[in-house]
């Protein structure tokens, strides 16, 4: 008998998951094959050279390669950002930093050192509108007119339907990728909970032959990322609604939210300290029933793993015969 659960320290994102790995890096050559109009054949020829946790856990530095002399860095976002090329910026000064000390080159001396070209992209995925490609320029964030012509950019790709349906017709990985995402907000959309959405997108997926073989084999680690995924896009969005002032009666309803969130904490520091995800969840819930409903359960679990089984923030074990 085994038991099957969701991998609760699993913390990486679908689209690092399924270009980030040595695993498949057939799927990295076929994306750096379709954006750069390439036919390289051989996978073996890159090296992932991906940094985690750059500056902070926010952020992540998502996937980086090495190959033919070339570095990109590809990045998924589901929400606009027009702060991706000083955070590429900032991104690739670490990549840099660390290539020269790898390969010990000497940027004091008189000789120019050849470091690999910057190939810097972000793909996104998310619902607000945007073009199907946009460059974004730092140099429309500085504070004064640049006189010495300084410029680093960060390219954006709309995978959504019908935007750059060209470019995911040439990397089947990439076009799989988003059918399963898709599928997630389709399911969303006719009324399923998060859990069971992504639950469903990925049963049907496999049913269909799409990513069959990778979905199998990492359903767990998928399920877990897509919920991570879902429950940063809410904290996301209350970071971003908390710059908005929109009334007394809203600042009164966000002072109840909090004190029952805090009160939830309370009952579940019985047991534990509360990871850095459910506390995050659970201070950043701005559904006063749902909190309420959260603080009946806290209040009878008997122990932090259980009220997360209950909220349904992990998957209840099952015996398999």
């Amino acid at each position: 008998m085994s038991e099957t659960k969701i991998n609760r320290k699993y913390k990486d994102r679908l689209f690092c998951l399924r270009f980030g790995s040595e695993e498949y890096k057939a799927d990295m050559l076929s994306l750096y094959n379709a954006l750069n109009g390439t036919a390289y054949k051989n996978a073996a020829d890159i090296s992932i050279v991906t940094i985690e946790d750059v500056i902070y856990i926010k952020m992540k530095n998502d996937v980086s390669i090495l190959l033919d002399g070339n570095m990109p860095l590809w990045e998924q976002q589901s929400t606009l950002n027009p702060n991706m090329p000083v955070r590429g910026l900032m991104y690739f000064g670490n990549l840099y930093d660390s290539y020269i000390k790898t390969n010990e080159l000497n940027i004091y001396g008189t000789k120019l050192q050849k470091i690999p070209t910057p190939q810097y992209v972000v793909f996104y995925n998310g619902n607000e509108k945007s073009e199907a490609v946009v460059e974004l320029k730092l140099s429309d964030a500085f504070i004064n007119e640049s006189k010495g012509g300084f410029e680093w950019t960060a390219v954006v790709y709309n995978l959504n339907k019908g935007k750059n349906n060209e470019l995911l017709e040439r990397c089947k990985p990439l076009s799989e990728y988003m059918e399963l995402v898709n599928r997630i907000r389709e399911n969303q959309k006719s009324g399923m909970d998060i859990k069971s959405a992504v639950n469903a997108a990925v049963d049907s997926c496999i049913a269909d032959g799409i990513m069959k073989e990778f979905l199998t084999k990492h359903k767990s680690e998928v399920m877990s990322v897509c919920l991570t995924e879902f429950d940063e896009k809410v904290f996301v969005k209350g970071i971003r609604e908390e710059g908005f002032e929109e009334g007394i009666e809203r600042g009164r309803a966000e002072g109840r939210t909090r004190g029952k969130a805090e009160a939830i904490l309370e009952l579940l520091e019985d047991y534990g300290a509360p990871s850095e995800t459910l506390r995050e969840l659970i201070m950043h819930q701005t559904d006063l029933e749902v909190l309420k409903q959260w603080n009946k359960i806290a209040a009878r679990a008997k122990s932090i793993e259980d009220f997360e089984e209950k909220i349904g923030l992990i998957e209840k074990p099952y015996i398999k015969i």
